[in-house]
């Protein structure tokens, strides 16, 4: 890296840097966190203890973006006095250029984290996939979706647990249900909500012909065990089945699983994760209970896209993102057009270009 080039990076960083710190509102944002810590130390503080809770969430995330705003900051003022020190061709010139680099990717890790502040995005996500119509080659699209968010999650060191999972006949997964922890989950994973398309080269096509499918894929925050909402019994279909799973000793032998519906809604939620019926009746009303209260979110605010996004069929014309397999390699997002020509990467839970490019694109 040529001087001018580094000046040019380090001029660069001061503007981001400062645009990060009004961004934060970062002098407001200690005063805050200063009175929060006061209260804390109060000695009726845990009088109220999910107050107190909340309340403690508030600081820690408070004080992490403090923390790493000062981080930061402190990472370009040594570097941009560095620059005035060390001559060009030099040993600590080159150790200097490789950190101007690793700041680059600072800063961009921490603009997108200040991108995550809408009212749900630190919530845990859970994950719906559906395919669409075509049988066993949108079945098999659907288990590579799956598989790709599976992925993604071991990536962002997400836990993933399977909540409730519908294998095809034949091949792939006829509807899948997934918990995703993690700090943003939900922010990070907003932006696959949406149809996915799929065109490739059929394995199950003994002619070789190309087929397009197509898989619903939802997403929504999982809302706080300790909501409040009137859901009544009478308004509650409650049926228990034998659990599906993938043979051998992972087959349950009783009728554990759930499927909870809410008539007046018309929402459907399943749970066949655990062997004991009142586990999965449990875990089914928490995930009932955030559908409801997403739907009561969406009516209130008048905004469709604000949790569940666009409603649209699994067909032509309302995919969010495409994969192109063949005659060429290409996945495209139709929203903000970032596109990746690197499909294994992808389907390996590589999704980060797209997910940022969203965020930055704003919902």
């Amino acid at each position: 890296m040529e001087r001018y080039e580094l000046n040019k990076y380090l001029a660069n960083f001061k503007i981001r840097i400062e645009d990060l710190g009004k961004a934060l509102n970062i002098e407001v944002l200690k005063k805050e966190h200063e009175e929060n810590q006061k209260i804390m130390l109060n000695e009726h503080f845990w009088d109220d203890v999910k107050e107190a809770q909340r309340l403690i969430g508030i600081a820690n995330d408070q004080k992490d973006k403090i923390d790493t705003y000062e981080s930061v900051l402190s990472h370009y003022e040594t570097l941009d006095e560095l620059a005035e020190l060390t001559d060009e061709g030099s040993e600590d010139y080159e150790m200097l250029t490789k950190e101007v680099t690793g700041l680059d990717k600072e800063i961009k890790q921490f603009e997108l984290l200040i991108l995550l502040n809408g009212p749900y995005d630190d919530f845990t996500a859970i994950i719906e996939l559906h395919p669409g119509a075509g049988g066993t080659e949108s079945q098999d699209w659907c288990e590579m979706l799956f598989r790709m968010y599976q992925r993604y999650a071991t990536r962002k060191n997400f836990k993933f647990e399977v909540l409730d999972y519908l294998a095809g006949e034949e091949a792939g997964i006829k509807s899948v249900t997934a918990r995703i922890k993690g700090r943003y989950a939900y922010g990070y994973l907003k932006s696959e909500h949406g149809v996915h398309r799929l065109v490739r080269i059929s394995p199950f096509d003994s002619n070789a012909r190309r087929h397009t499918s197509f898989v619903s894929v939802e997403v929504i925050p999982e809302i706080d065990k300790e909501i409040e909402l009137d859901i009544k019994d009478e308004d509650l279909k409650i049926d228990v089945y034998r659990s599906s799973g993938a043979g051998g000793q992972s087959v349950n032998t009783t009728d554990s699983a759930v499927r909870i519906t809410h008539l007046p809604t018309n929402t459907v939620v399943t749970c066949q994760n655990e062997r004991s019926q009142i586990k999965n009746r449990e875990t089914a009303m928490q995930l009932l209970k955030s559908k409801l209260a997403a739907l009561e979110i969406q009516k209130q605010m008048n905004l469709l896209n604000d949790i569940k996004g666009e409603q649209k069929d699994i067909a032509w014309g309302s995919q969010i993102r495409s994969y192109v397999f063949h005659p060429y390699q290409m996945v495209k997002d139709h929203r903000t057009l970032a596109e990746s020509s690197q499909t294994s990467l992808v389907m390996d839970g590589d999704i980060d270009l797209f997910i940022n490019a969203y965020l930055k694109m704003g919902d």
